[in-house]
């Protein structure tokens, strides 16, 4: 007994149809993601902000006999990036002491340096990824550096613990 339906609507070629579909996608994704990989500067893949450096990297941590105390300030509209900071710097090694909100909002991070160890600044800077510096030497302050957090600055992911 012959069916009425054309030959391509029968089980069998549904099934071969779909397979070789699904091949064709795994044989053309290597060629999709690498182009994704090398996309042009200002698309989606440099919207995640500035790279920040490894967890194992010396040179964004304090040296191993200084205790650097770092204020960090929060420059954005953006609730709670400085406590973010605050975390991710003391991660890394370094004292906060303290945590608040700036007046005026910008949009990159600024290191300033206020107790005229400008190495300890650039560790700073380093660890906040890349941040610029600024020297403003301040004795009146209990402090060695100042961070502005601006909106530029994306924290790292939080670890989740159940």
């Amino acid at each position: 007994m012959r069916e009425d339906r054309p030959r391509w609507m029968r089980p069998g070629w549904l099934i071969l149809g779909s397979l070789a579909l699904v091949m064709a996608a795994g044989a053309a994704w290597p060629r999709v993601k690498a182009a994704f990989d090398d996309a042009p500067a200002g698309t989606a893949s440099d919207e995640a902000g500035p790279k920040l450096p490894a967890a194992d990297d010396t040179l964004g941590r304090p040296p191993g006999d200084a205790r650097v105390r770092v204020e960090v300030l929060n420059a954005t509209r953006t609730r709670g990036l400085g406590r973010r900071g605050m975390f991710y710097l003391r991660d890394r090694g370094f004292d906060v002491v303290a945590v608040g909100t700036s007046g005026a909002q910008q949009d990159s991070v600024v290191v300033i340096d206020r107790s005229g160890h400008p190495e300890w600044a650039k560790r700073v800077a380093y660890a906040m990824g890349g941040a610029r510096i600024e020297t403003r030497p301040d004795t009146s302050r209990y402090l060695d550096v100042t961070v502005v957090i601006g909106a530029s600055w994306r924290a790292p992911a939080q670890p989740f613990h159940p």
